[in-house]
């Protein structure tokens, strides 16, 4: 029988996000999110505000979707570029604090590129998600590149699975994962040697090094498409301005999950949702949220 998780308490840490006067972009984090392939250009701009919306420095997509890799009028702030298969050569370019893959990527060929890139860049906070994760599920050499990143650089990638991408990684099905999420959990970690964040009703944090910690926070409103790619943005922004706030990614994780479900919460008790809640409300809710617990 499985002992029943820490409750996750990691809010009190966003005091450590309070910039002093002179601080500057450089010291809230550059972070790149690769995704958006075509028809699924969305994803991956949610994710980008959900990161400028939290308060990266800088906020750089990697659009696959040559038609979506351009300044989006709406949201000028983020910086929008068209990824190449030579996308290592451009994250050398970049330098960036933080890396976040998987919000829309799919499963084409660049795909794989860009992770194969992702994967091998070296110590800096890595967030996987999405299709980046069933990419890795299919293939027994990203698996490897995954593990072996994580044995040279402890504590520095982070997976963000929903049930059925934990299924899939697992060689398993949704319903076995979902009726033993305790289990789950600890075999992801096991397989993976991340932080594995298990999404869904009392969303599971654990890693190598923690053991599992259950948000209690949020509602059914978070079922819905996009809310992933939030939090996936999120983790990144608070992880890049970690890097400078004595924030490692284990905290920026569970800081970025607690804060997410605590905001769709206070807009159902504000009257927005549950049904119809939106990921884009759900950010602008977590602005407001971490502002106050400064």
């Amino acid at each position: 029988m499985n002992p029943i998780p820490a409750t996750l308490d990691t809010l009190k840490l966003i005091k450590f996000l309070k910039r002093e006067p002179a601080e500057h972009k450089g010291n809230a984090g550059k972070v790149v999110l690769i995704g958006g392939a075509p028809g699924m250009a969305g994803a991956l701009i949610l994710a980008g505000n959900a990161c400028l919306h939290l308060g990266a420095g800088w906020t750089i997509l990697e659009m696959l979707d040559p038609a979506s890799a351009r300044a989006d009028a709406s949201q000028p702030e983020l910086m929008i570029r068209l990824a190449r298969l030579d996308i290592q050569q451009s994250l050398a370019n970049a330098k960036p604090d933080v890396i976040a893959i998987g919000p829309g990527l799919g499963k084409s060929e660049l795909a794989s590129c860009c992770l194969h890139a992702a994967l091998a860049y070296p110590s800096i906070p890595l967030v996987i998600d999405a299709d980046a994760l069933n990419l890795i599920s299919e293939s027994p050499e990203l698996l490897k590149q995954l593990q072996i990143r994580n044995q040279q650089f402890p504590g520095s990638t982070v997976l963000t699975p929903h049930p059925g991408e934990a299924a899939k990684l697992l060689q398993s099905t949704t319903e076995k994962v979902q009726s033993d999420r305790m289990k789950s959990i600890h075999q992801l970690v096991e397989l993976t040697q991340s932080i594995v964040v298990l999404k869904g009703q009392h969303t599971l944090i654990a890693s190598p090094a923690h053991p599992p910690a259950q948000c209690l926070a949020g509602n059914p409103g978070m079922g819905t498409g996009g809310m992933g790619d939030v939090l996936t943005g999120s983790i990144a922004a608070i992880a890049g301005q970690g890097v400078r706030h004595q924030i490692n990614l284990w905290q920026a994780t569970g800081i970025a999950v607690e804060l997410h479900a605590c905001a769709a919460d206070s807009l159902v008790t504000k009257g927005v949702g549950p049904i119809g809640l939106t990921p884009s409300e759900t950010i602008l809710e977590m602005r407001s949220l971490l502002n106050k617990l400064l």
